[in-house]
């Protein structure tokens, strides 16, 4: 025997509750339709759940790989400044070496054999990079010669920077040579006697004069043609009062006749100190000085140290 569903239901009269009998079978096939329905739209709702998550990670996910990409752009724009930089700092490298050489051409100084210069091993690359790249382009091969040009140039600057120490090394000792070079006269005036043979004032014989004679009013002042210091001062025999000042380097200068002496033996002097006053002490005819350039113990031409 087939059950029925009872259904009640009204149909809008207050009274009026009428009484509907449904088959069971269609009663388990409604539900069944509902429970279908209620499990389809569930399943729809999940998937859509789902696929509105992916889509919002596919979205996140695809601005993050935009700025990463952005953030490489960058990155190799920033490897070709540097690149850039490398180059130009290559050429300053370079420059430095032109002008080190410049300045031993004018100085006179010859490359040291143990000097290290920019060629070799160590010297700039002459190979310039290729920095002129698309940013969308790797940047690998350019890296690499990065460092290996960035390695190379710095044991370059280190060599030009012991070669500069050394110049500089080597114009010290020049201006040291320089400054003791006697290249002024010691007092102004009018050569009386020259550096050479000559007949003797007091014999009428020739003789080697090793000086030149200066003359000038007594108490004139006379000053030191370079810088050294006092080796003597004294009186002599036939040279009066006497002033030598040693240079060093093997140069020897000699301020003979001198009135008065105003320096001590041992004292350190400048071109251009005051020695003493121009006097005729000594063997000598008239106020003068007798000046003397002697290189290793020989006498010279004062006349060939005497620039201004």
């Amino acid at each position: 025997m087939k059950k029925n569903f009872k259904i009640w239901f009204h149909t809008g009269s207050e009274t009026d509750i009428k009484e509907l009998n449904v088959p069971q079978y269609i009663a388990y096939l409604f539900f069944l339709i509902l429970f279908f329905m209620f499990t389809g739209l569930l399943y729809t709702g999940v998937d859509y759940y789902r696929l509105k998550s992916t889509s919002f990670k596919n979205k996140s996910l695809n601005n993050t790989i935009t700025e990463q990409q952005e953030e490489i752009k960058s990155q190799r724009r920033q490897i070709q400044s540097f690149a850039e930089n490398i180059t130009e700092l290559k050429k300053q490298v370079k420059n430095l070496c032109i002008f080190e050489n410049r300045v031993r051409l004018i100085a006179d100084i010859a490359q040291s054999d143990d000097s290290s210069g920019l060629i070799g091993i160590g010297g700039v690359p002459n190979t310039d990079l290729d920095y002129n790249l698309e940013p969308e382009v790797k940047h690998n091969n350019l890296i690499r010669e990065m460092h290996e040009q960035v390695r190379q140039t710095s044991l370059a600057t280190i060599k030009q920077t012991q070669d500069f120490e050394e110049l500089i090394k080597e114009l010290h000792k020049k201006k040291n040579i320089l400054a003791s070079t006697p290249s002024i006269k010691p007092v102004d005036g009018w050569i009386s006697s020259k550096f050479g043979y000559r007949k003797s004032p007091f014999t009428g014989l020739n003789e080697f004069h090793s000086g030149l004679d200066i003359a000038n009013k007594k108490g004139t002042k006379i000053i030191a043609t370079a810088n050294g210091r006092v080796s003597y001062a004294g009186k002599k025999l036939l040279i009066g009062n006497l002033v030598t000042i040693d240079h060093g380097h093997g140069i020897v200068t000699k301020y003979g006749h001198l009135n008065k002496i105003l320096v001590k033996t041992g004292t350190t002097v400048k071109r251009g100190d005051v020695l003493g006053l121009l006097g005729n002490t000594g063997r000598s005819t008239g106020p003068h000085v007798h000046y003397e350039v002697r290189i290793n113990g020989t006498p010279v031409n004062p006349a060939k140290y005497i620039l201004n």
